[in-house]
């Protein structure tokens, strides 16, 4: 070879009689090959041909003709009806699942999608005041509006019902319509009451209650929270506090079995900037008012630097479990996965490598197994659809983002909606090759709505299902039933199921996990910044 030629691009191999089978059918042959990739996932971090059909990942390892070709997978035949993505020099990963999202606009699917972003569960029905502050789509007519409004974007979509009520029939007809879950929240009054009640419905229909817990301890403790709770499957949002909790001590519920506990993307990583940044965020997203003392408060009763820092370092030792973004209410729902690895990158330099995980100074796949999980097999596991999505798995929709590896974490390259293109970079479309400046990420084909209620899919209650509510909604997008939810423990997360027996001390706020006082400097700078953006 010739100095400074690209080796890995070289042979074009996939030829008639040569990497490709001759006289192969359709239906033996692949939809799609994505070749070469570097595969990084919960499963592990490996390289492989990854294979589709259908929209389906149906194999993963080597592609090719099995007629001249050895060890060629019988799922991974290439013929001539086969697509190639040249993965090479690339990684592939799992489309992000965000399972934090107040509905408030429309655009923040595009935001989301431009970041490998390929489900969304949440609620909301626009920019109302119950939307900007909770993650509610609170009655059969507008579920119904949401999933028609939806169904031709190229996203996964899941919505939560209300669940404070200490009565049964408005959840109950919520789920019967569609809601994938439901949600408590403070700013509906979530009680002792109104918690037990909710998670008796979430049990009876298997769907995940997902809460916002008591920040001004009006109706009760931490205590009574987890009281209420009863030892049944719960997922807390934003567990830190920051975001809204039990102040100071919400936190400690990262020790229970029950309890699947999530961080939004604005505490992630702390930082110097993070404290002051979060007022005026919670001032707008609660409806609150800056000329009203009590409000004021409020507010700073719920952001604190001790309980933030200690968030980074239960991130990094896997007690907390998922990020998601809370999106436009004190979330940027385009920040999940740039967030995710700024933590990561920002205890590494300061915790150094996770030898407990088999990490050293020359590998991290065990923190980076961690941290990915956070965004794709752990919320997918805790809502009920792990089945179809989550991870780079035979067996699950297409979803995978192709990121070159120098821009991980903050630009893909390419994003893969049920086997389909639907987001990448793109130059000049009157270029004469596709590479012409300005570059930078556009929607695909996929992206259109025909072709994204193809390969996305609604996730709904499986009682909507069975009573033929969801049929007569006349829906073009595949609807599957979320399942599994209420059986689910903190020990099922994915790389991230510690049980630290936890203290928040009431006076300093200082957090204590097995009896070691969990505590970071704030960073000052991180990767993944603006730089990543100059096209």
């Amino acid at each position: 070879m010739k100095p400074g030629r690209d080796d890995s691009r070289t042979g074009k191999t996939i030829r008639d009689g040569m990497g490709q089978a001759c006289d192969c059918s359709c239906a033996k042959a692949l939809d799609l090959v994505i070749t070469n990739a570097v595969i990084v996932d919960w499963t592990g971090i490996y390289k492989a041909d990854i294979g589709v059909s259908g929209g389906i990942i149906v194999g993963i390892g080597k592609a090719g003709n099995p007629d001249v070709m050895d060890s060629v997978h019988p799922n991974l035949v290439i013929g001539s009806s086969t697509e190639v993505i040249a993965g090479e020099k690339l990684i592939v990963t799992a489309g992000a699942v965000d399972a934090h999202v107040h509905y408030i606009c429309p655009q923040q699917v595009t935001e989301a999608l431009a970041v490998g972003t390929t489900t969304m569960i949440g609620g909301g029905t626009g920019p109302s005041a119950g939307t900007n502050a909770t993650t509610c789509t609170s009655s059969p007519f507008y579920i119904k509006a949401m999933l028609a409004a939806t169904d031709g974007l190229p996203m996964n979509f899941a919505f939560t019902g209300k669940g404070n009520d200490s009565g049964r029939s408005a959840m109950e007809d919520i789920i019967r319509a569609g809601a994938a879950g439901l949600k408590l929240h403070e700013d509906w009054g979530t009680t002792p009451a109104a918690i037990s009640n909710c998670l008796d419905v979430g049990d009876d229909y298997d769907v995940q209650v997902n809460i916002h817990t008591d920040t001004l301890n009006e109706s009760g403790f931490v205590e009574s929270t987890i009281e209420a709770f009863g030892g049944r499957t719960i997922h807390t949002y934003h567990t830190e506090g920051a975001g809204g909790g039990h102040a100071p001590d919400i936190i400690v519920v990262c020790g229970l079995d029950n309890v699947l506990p999530s961080s939004t993307n604005p505490t992630r990583p702390f930082t110097k900037n993070t404290l002051d940044e979060h007022l005026d965020m919670l001032m707008v997203c609660h409806h609150l008012d800056k000329c009203i003392p009590e409000d004021i408060a409020f507010a700073e009763s719920r952001i604190r630097a001790e309980t933030v820092a200690a968030e980074d370092v239960l991130h990094d030792s896997g007690a907390i479990s998922m990020i998601s973004s809370d999106s436009q209410a004190m979330g940027r729902v385009g920040e999940v996965v740039s967030r995710t690895w700024r933590t990561a990158s920002k205890l590494r330099s300061l915790r150094g490598p996770l030898t407990e995980l088999g990490d050293n100074e020359e590998c991290d796949n065990g923190r980076v197994k961690r941290y990915i999980s956070k965004y794709t097999i752990n919320p997918a596991i805790t809502h009920g659809i792990s089945t179809y999505i989550g991870s780079v798995e035979v067996g699950k929709l297409a979803d995978l983002v192709l990121w070159k590896p120098e821009n991980f974490g903050a630009k893909p390259e390419m994003v893969l909606k049920g086997g389909v293109i639907a987001w990448a970079q793109m130059g000049d479309a009157n270029a004469s090759i596709p590479t012409v400046q300005p570059t930078y990420g556009r929607p695909m084909w996929g992206s259109f709505p025909s072709s994204a209620a193809l390969t996305s899919i609604a996730f709904v209650s499986k009682a909507s299902i069975v009573s033929g509510t969801i049929a007569r909604y006349n829906l073009s997008k595949q609807i599957k039933p979320v399942f599994g939810c209420r059986s689910v423990k903190k020990t099922d997360m994915k790389w991230n199921d510690k049980l630290p027996k936890m203290f928040v001390d009431p006076e300093s706020y200082e957090v204590y996990a097995d009896g070691e006082l969990a505590d970071i400097e704030p960073a000052t700078s991180l990767p993944l910044g603006r730089e990543y953006n100059f096209f």
